[in-house]
């Protein structure tokens, strides 16, 4: 490894001065003021154990929740002890990209086995290891479909309002035409979608089920789509997959996603995983890399790196991406917790997230005032308006050690996942009947 050499602060001005921007600050422009902190007010002079105190004095002003029900891409699900104690190993903790297979099995083996569950769940052929997250896994995906002349992207606007701004971020600098399908009563607009697939259409993408719950009719928007002779990416939550029919047995051309459900925390909002898999005939353009399965010269079973699509690896021209990361301890945290959960016990999660969102929805639905923002069939997330504000609910909620649903402009965009016990659904639904009465 050569010696780090910082920039120095002519290049820092040279580089601003080239994206269009006086100084750093205008970088970060995009985040709410209130989230930026100038210095931490930290007195000169302190000890390290004085500064752990002030630090620890701090962090204790993050509020943790007891009991929630808010999703909106970030999901509070059980993870069995044993998915922390196994990932928490030093030689998975401290393991790197495996490049020499003679001294990488063990870790080359766990990203198989990750891989193998991540087509079972979603019904394709073949996925990588990996990407950062979810909304990284859509556009990679876009960047696998473009053609020289095929540069329009079609996405749904009930799709998670993050992963189209990082689509929308990824391509800035590229001339690609993005294309917002709306949406009606609650599910993608097909009329439009219709309406505005062409010989130039690349792709088009929509979430399974969509941000705010409902069950798209995919295999109609599939057949659509190939008309059209475009690609179909589905985004999907792998809980959902497990009961829902999947991006395979839908006919999708990719499916992308972000696996948080299985076995990471919500972590205030990550390390998470993003993952693409795709039919054999897309597998060449994964970005990343796909570890595989052959036998060593003693006619042994051994794992090894089959592609490699970094630039690093092959000709720029020919990468399909500089995603570098392999997202290794996520990924085998997502293997563990698969391996531990077995086929059965995640579809059960699945039931359970589907029958005690239903529940909570009837419940609130009782109550004057309150109506779900439409009827389309959901999974475990919905949405309701009520006839006071958003922010009166929640406050009762909070009062009460309750993180209520995500404030959208259609109302409060509820989630109901297997940690939430009746009682809590129950005590939910009397509090918001005291606030609307």
């Amino acid at each position: 490894m050569g010696n780090y050499l910082g920039s120095t602060e002519q290049q820092q001005q040279e580089m601003l001065k080239t994206i269009g921007l006086k100084n750093m600050n205008e970088l970060y422009e995009v985040l709410p003021k209130e989230m930026i902190i100038e210095k931490l007010d930290i007195p000169a002079g302190k000890s390290e154990f004085e500064v752990r105190r002030i630090l620890e004095n701090m962090g204790k002003k993050n509020k943790v929740f007891s009991s929630i029900f808010r999703g909106a891409g970030a999901y509070n699900h059980y993870i069995p002890a044993i998915v922390k104690q196994i990932s928490a190993k030093e030689e998975f903790m401290t393991s790197y990209t495996p490049y020499q297979p003679e001294i990488s099995q063990g870790l080359l083996q766990s990203i198989f086995e990750y891989q193998t569950m991540i087509c079972e769940i979603t019904g394709m052929d073949a996925t990588n290891a990996s990407v950062y997250d979810g909304a990284t896994a859509a556009a990679e995906a876009i960047n696998m479909c473009l053609e020289k002349k095929r540069l329009k992207v079609l996405i749904s606007e009930t799709t998670n309002p993050m992963t189209i701004q990082t689509a929308l971020t990824y391509f800035s600098s590229r001339e690609i035409e993005f294309v917002m399908i709306p949406e009606k009563d609650g599910l993608t607009d097909l009329a439009i979608l219709q309406e505005k697939l062409d010989d130039a259409s690349a792709c088009f993408i929509v979430q399974q089920p969509n941000y705010y719950g409902g069950i798209e009719p995919v295999e109609a928007i599939a057949e659509m789509v190939h008309e059209a002779k475009a690609k179909f990416i589905m985004s999907v939550n792998p809980v959902a997959s497990t009961i829902l029919k999947t991006a395979g047995e839908v006919n999708a051309d990719i499916a992308v996603g972000d696996s948080q459900p299985f076995g990471l925390p919500l972590a205030f909002g990550g390390p998470y995983i993003g993952f693409i898999a795709t039919k054999e005939k897309l597998m060449r353009k994964l970005p990343g890399r796909i570890a595989g399965e052959t036998v060593d010269e003693a006619g042994d079973r051994a794992f090894v790196l089959t592609l490699q699509a970094r630039e690093q690896h092959i000709r720029r021209e020919k990468a399909a991406s500089n995603i570098c990361s392999n997202q290794a301890l996520c990924a085998l945290t997502n293997a563990v917790y698969m391996s531990t959960m077995g086929a059965r016990g995640i579809q059960e999660v699945a039931e359970q997230c589907y029958s005690k969102a239903h529940y909570l929805a009837d419940q609130l639905g009782k109550i004057k005032g309150v109506k779900r923002k439409n009827d389309s069939p959901f999974f475990h997330e919905f949405v309701t308006s009520f006839p006071v504000a958003n922010d009166v609910v929640l406050a009762k909620l909070e009062e009460h050690d309750i993180l209520g649903g995500y404030p959208t402009e259609q109302g409060l965009l509820w989630c109901v996942t297997e940690m939430n016990t009746k009682e809590q659904i129950d005590q939910v639904v009397e509090l918001v009947k005291e606030v609307c009465a």
